[in-house]
């Protein structure tokens, strides 16, 4: 496998988008509860507010839309996940206590991979899911 990003490919950055209709709930969950930063938002451009978050100095982040005339988010199946890795268990630990004290708890995970890799997975207020996973190698 190379380690040298493809030529025939120039990608500057990558954004994940999706609908809601519950854009302030997921700023909440994703800033306060996950601990990744607001980088920006817009609001009526075109009839569409956004949010943008991630890691700051990061070509990696979420983005947010909802529309004026509502933003349907039809429920996603339990095995859409975004999952996050991490190198520690005591960062799990702790992102998972902030979680919970913010009425987040955690879910059973649909398939039973991230169990036995002892990650710990979380709804969002869509009904996505995001996947805290030990990162390989640690204890």
């Amino acid at each position: 496998m190379s380690k040298v990003w493809p030529a025939e490919l120039p990608v500057a950055q990558v954004r994940i988008a999706r609908p809601t209709a519950k854009l302030q709930e997921l700023e909440y969950f994703y800033c306060e509860g996950i601990g990744l930063q607001k980088l920006g938002s817009f609001e009526n451009h075109n009839g569409y507010d956004g949010l943008m978050i991630g890691l700051p100095g990061y070509s990696y982040h979420l983005e947010f839309t909802q529309h004026k005339a509502g933003s349907p988010c039809p429920a996603p199946s339990k095995d859409n996940l975004l999952v996050l890795y991490i190198p520690d268990r005591e960062s799990i630990k702790r992102i998972t206590n902030r979680l919970l004290n913010l009425g987040y708890p955690e879910v059973p995970p649909e398939n039973p991979y991230w169990q036995t890799k002892h990650a710990v997975t979380v709804e969002d207020p869509d009904g996505w899911r995001v996947v805290l996973m030990p990162a390989a190698g640690i204890n």
